[in-house]
């Protein structure tokens, strides 16, 4: 059996005991296994298979195609071979392309997260939520492990220069954290020293019972100041001082029922002491008022105390009485005031001395017929009558 190449022919072998037909489909058999791996080569170039892999598939099938014992377009495939390896030259310079970049982007991606791990370290550890940051901290340790994993190997230099920057921001964090609860734990203990001996100082008050109450409440302006000594501490230490208040404040509500129910009869004695007293609102005779006032004032302060609500309402009344009294007594004094009474006399004098010679000038005037004397003593005569019916 032959095939034809060029402008010759070559044996591609012998088919024994077969007719030629049988002969020539099994060389063209052979020759169409060899067209199906070349179609499977140029389909895997099509979809981006490595370059190394398709030049070295190319190789092997170049050597198979070349001398191949087929019959068929022997030199069609080699020209499909040679093409493939024009292709395997750009898939080289595109895929080195895209592995520039995937470099790239993998270096941007692990820059990425070791920024973001000293952007944590950087935080002031006194406002920094340790809960939150550790658990941040712990997410990017993890997409590093996966990127270390499933990216693009990083050259080696790079890789330990951010391994060591992300490593350092680590430290440095742990470092923070464990300084900060460090610290913690010691203002926690002191508070808890501290809310301990008020603790004591609260406990002692529970037998004055009510006149304990001030100085509870001092103790608790020094336990809201104390700060905070841990949820867990806070709250046992919290109840029992809560407890010695309790007791305290018990017996002052037993003090304080007691002390309502009298409360509330002196009210009643007010009351009915003001029924009695604002009529003086109306009076006029301030020696009567003065006295009825005084008995009044007396039995007040006599009957105690009023429940604290009713104290301003009750005192704006009889402060009200006592005002009207008291301006009785002013009134008198000022109409009985011997100084002022000598002074108004004299002034009238004058003013009966001075409204008489005006008397005469009006009368001169309106003899000589002078209109601008007539008027002016006139109106100098009607402001001295003004002055003296003031006086009056």
């Amino acid at each position: 059996m032959y095939v034809r190449e060029g402008d010759g022919e070559r044996i591609v072998g012998e088919y024994p005991d077969g007719t030629a037909e049988e002969a020539l489909a099994y060389f063209e058999r052979k020759y169409t296994d060899l067209a199906g791996q070349v179609g499977l080569l140029e389909q895997r170039a099509r979809r981006g298979a490595p370059a190394t892999d398709i030049a070295r598939s190319v190789a092997n099938l170049r050597k198979a195609v070349e001398g191949a014992n087929a019959v068929g377009d022997l030199a069609s495939l080699l020209t499909r071979l040679d093409a493939l390896g024009g292709t395997v030259e750009e898939l080289t310079e595109q895929q080195s392309a895209e592995a520039k970049a995937a470099l790239d982007a993998a270096i941007a991606e692990r820059t990425a997260i070791v920024e973001q791990a000293e952007a944590l370290a950087a935080q002031d550890p006194a406002r920094t939520q340790w809960k939150t940051t550790s658990a941040e901290l712990d997410a990017l340790f993890a997409r590093w492990q996966a990127h270390q994993q499933d990216g693009p190997r990083l050259p080696k230099n790079e890789a330990n220069d951010l391994w060591k920057r992300f490593r350092a921001a680590r430290s440095t964090i742990e470092h923070n954290r464990k300084a900060f609860f460090a610290e913690l734990d010691t203002q926690h203990r002191d508070v808890r020293n501290r809310k301990a001996a008020l603790i004591e100082q609260a406990e002692k008050l529970i037998p004055l019972g009510a006149d304990g109450v001030p100085e509870y409440r001092r103790l608790l302006d020094e336990w809201k100041a104390a700060g905070r000594a841990g949820k867990k501490n806070d709250d046992a230490l919290w109840a029992r001082f809560k407890a010695a208040g309790d007791a305290i404040y018990s017996a002052k509500a037993e003090v304080d029922a007691r002390d309502s129910a009298e409360y509330d009869d002196n009210l009643r004695l007010k009351l009915a002491l003001l029924d009695e007293a604002e009529p003086l609102l109306k009076a006029t005779d301030r020696e009567s008022a003065r006295a009825q006032l005084l008995s009044i004032q007396e039995r007040w302060d006599q009957i105690g105390r009023v429940p604290r609500e009713q104290v301003r309402p009750i005192e704006d009344r009889l402060r009200k009485v006592e005002t009207a009294v008291r301006r009785l007594d002013e009134e008198h004094w000022q109409k009985n005031n011997p100084e002022k009474k000598a002074r108004a006399e004299g002034l009238a004098g004058q003013l009966n001395a001075a409204i008489a010679k005006l008397e005469e000038e009006l009368a001169e005037a309106q003899a000589s017929g002078d209109s601008a004397k007539v008027k002016a003593a006139q109106e100098a005569l009607d402001a001295r009558k003004i002055w003296l019916d003031a006086l009056g």
